[in-house]
């Protein structure tokens, strides 16, 4: 009888650490397989579940006020409608304006290159022909990349379009089914456990809804402070650079990038200074340190706050499975994730690890001034 217990320690003993880090490894392994192989069921179904999410706020205040929940949901829908078809009507007449003028746009683009070829070939010495000669190749061979590439182009264009069509569909029948979703999560535990998954999906939910509808602030706040610097500076298509900009805005470090050329490059096309440029810049930057330093921290949940590595990673990782949409629901779905691990104890290292608080460790030199306090006397 003594060795019963023993032998039941012995028997729920973990794996060995080998044993856990295989399974874990194979099972992320068939995850993203999953993931890539799904990508046309998952990816509209992603930004209709962040949609769901963002808009859940608005359909339970029409719940309450005593509102069918379909009728609920549906004019949540309608009212987020309105909202994006008015931000769409501006963005179509600027981008109008944009196509209208594009050759004209074109022509100084070439007047400022064959300015800058001048210039470099006086200064390294360079002949001019050999430059024009090499852009020359480059356009021939983009020409012969981008006529390859049409028949994918328009198979990609067709798959948004119904990506764009199933995305409503979908945010009202996640909408509508919220509770009975909720509910299936909760069944998938035992009743001992029920106590605390509520607390986990509650908090959970409040998180995630706090996080995604700050960043909507958030690019809102941008795409205007964008808008606003642009129109001081006199600068064309203000409306349209500035909204782009927001979005891009989302895609940490690289969309902030590219986000300043754009009106860079134009103000360089379009005005006659090229200070006008640096002012674009200057002006970008700003928005910039107040982005990091006052609007994630308090409009954007800080709880939160996803650390820059694994911000670049989850964005590259995106793209190569998703693409472009991929991009931009990298960092939301990461939250989504993190916000989950952090309320679940077996899972919080995994969300201190995306996080980015930095750990008090190995702080040696207070250590070593103790000690030589403690030595001198006796020295």
């Amino acid at each position: 009888m003594s060795k019963a217990p023993a032998q039941m320690k012995e028997n729920q003993d973990p794996l060995p650490f080998y044993a856990r880090a295989s399974i874990f490894i194979v099972g992320a392994f068939a995850l993203l397989t999953v993931v890539y192989i799904a990508r046309s069921i998952l990816v509209p179904l992603a930004f209709s579940l962040v949609f769901a999410i963002v808009l859940h706020p608005v359909v339970a205040f029409f719940h309450r006020r005593k509102l069918p929940r379909a009728i609920a949901v549906l004019l949540t829908m309608i009212l987020a409608f309105l909202a994006i078809a008015a931000c769409g009507v501006l963005l179509y007449s600027q981008a109008r304006e944009l196509a209208q003028s594009w050759p004209l746009l074109v022509d100084r683009f070439a007047a400022m290159l064959d300015q800058t070829i001048t210039w470099i070939s006086d200064v390294f010495h360079i002949n001019p022909q050999s430059i024009h000669d090499w852009i020359a190749k480059s356009e021939t061979e983009l020409v012969n990349t981008n006529t390859a590439s049409i028949g994918q182009a328009l198979a990609t264009a067709g798959n948004a379009i119904v990506v764009l069509l199933l995305i409503p569909v979908y945010v009202f029948l996640i909408s509508y089914y919220q509770p009975l979703l909720l509910e299936f999560i909760r069944r998938l535990f035992s009743a001992s456990n029920h106590s605390q998954v509520n607390e986990i999906i509650s908090q959970t939910k409040s998180v995630i809804q706090r996080y995604l509808a700050g960043l909507v602030i958030e690019a809102v706040i941008v795409a205007s402070l964008n808008t606003v610097a642009l129109f001081a500076l006199g600068i064309d298509y203000a409306i349209l650079l500035g909204v782009v900009g927001a979005l891009l805005n989302l895609i940490p470090i690289i969309g902030g990038i590219v986000a300043v050329i754009l009106p860079i490059l134009l103000a360089l096309a379009t005005k006659s200074s090229a200070w006008y440029a640096v002012y674009v810049l200057a002006a970008y930057y700003l928005i910039q340190l107040f982005d990091n330093n006052f609007l994630i921290p308090k409009v954007v949940a800080s709880k939160v706050r996803i650390n820059a590595l694994f911000s670049i990673i989850v964005v590259i990782v995106g793209n190569a499975f998703w693409g472009i949409p991929g991009m931009f629901l990298a960092i939301p779905l990461l939250a989504i994730g993190k916000v989950i691990l952090d309320r679940i104890e077996p899972l919080k290292p995994w969300g201190f690890l995306f996080g980015d608080t930095m750990p008090a460790l190995l702080r040696i030199e207070p250590i070593l001034k103790k000690l030589r306090r403690k030595k001198s006397p006796a020295g």
